[in-house]
């Protein structure tokens, strides 16, 4: 008897409008006409924010593009943070998230992610005249050394996890850390392999001296609140079609190495897309 008359109150109050079960993610989009995507908008070469036109460009700039044009709806960019990524996915402040996220289990327990669509790892980046010395965490996770990162992501949790004698600097923007390790304001960035790839392709001031031999091996995916699923079936079902079709390769050709292959830089370094998940 209790549970009929529960039962029968939640049918009223949702008949009445009072309770709405969760829309489905993928026709919310559609019937919306925009794809919210969420991006720190930080972080060359994947998705950055130019100052002075407010516009996204990069490898995940033009990921989300191409996603909005597959679903046929307009897209928009909701800025978010390093530190505030997670809550803010929670939150539903955009529909998913693209702005080079790498997949953890930690994500994963507490939102979604979808397949990976580019290969990553941390490495190093210093001053071209440090590369024969900056070539194991050991050399350094030394006192005299000076690591600078920016706040809330796992660039920070690694320096801290495993370069605790390190001198570690927060700096609060992330695109300005090259820069300033070019300019002797700090020794080392540990960063992800396409970021360091990036940089000393076009600063020879710098060098990533482990570029084909990062610390780390991990992908790159695309983040989505928890609970929607067609969504992200949606999102892997894209991520298979680019990745057979050619155009991932064709974005890290563009984004990545400059129209370029990334010999300058590291003759074994392969900056690679992941191959499918076992189904």
């Amino acid at each position: 008897m209790f549970i009929k008359l529960i039962t029968g109150i939640l049918l009223a109050l949702l008949a009445a409008g009072c309770i709405t079960p969760e829309k489905d993610s993928l026709q919310a989009v559609r019937e919306r006409g925009v794809l919210r995507v969420g991006s720190t908008g930080d972080y060359r070469p994947m998705s950055f924010r130019e100052p002075s036109t407010g516009k996204y460009r990069g490898f995940d700039a033009a990921l989300a593009e191409d996603l909005a044009r597959e679903l046929g709806v307009k897209l928009e960019y909701v800025p978010t943070t390093w530190p505030d990524l997670m809550r803010d996915t929670l939150d539903r402040k955009f529909d998913l998230a693209l702005c080079g996220i790498t997949i953890t289990p930690a994500r994963k327990k507490q939102a979604l992610m979808s397949d990976g669509y580019l290969v990553n790892g941390k490495t190093v980046l210093c001053r071209a005249e440090d590369a024969k010395k900056y070539v194991s965490l050991a050399a350094i996770d030394r006192p005299e050394v000076r690591v600078m990162e920016n706040p809330g992501g796992l660039n920070e949790k690694f320096a801290r996890k495993y370069l605790p004698r390190a001198v570690l600097i927060i700096h609060p923007v992330n695109e300005e850390i090259p820069r300033l390790v070019a300019e002797g304001k700090a020794d080392v960035m540990i960063t992800e392999i396409m970021e360091a790839a990036f940089y000393c392709a076009r600063d020879k001031r710098l060098a990533a001296p482990l570029l084909d031999a990062p610390f780390t091996h991990g992908e790159l995916g695309i983040l989505l609140p928890s609970g929607n699923r067609t969504l992200l079936e949606q999102v892997n079902r894209f991520i298979r079609k680019k990745r057979k079709s050619g155009r991932l390769e064709e974005l890290k050709e563009i984004y990545l190495h400059g129209g370029k292959r990334e010999k300058r830089i590291a003759p074994k370094a392969r900056l690679s897309v992941p191959a499918p998940a076992a189904m």
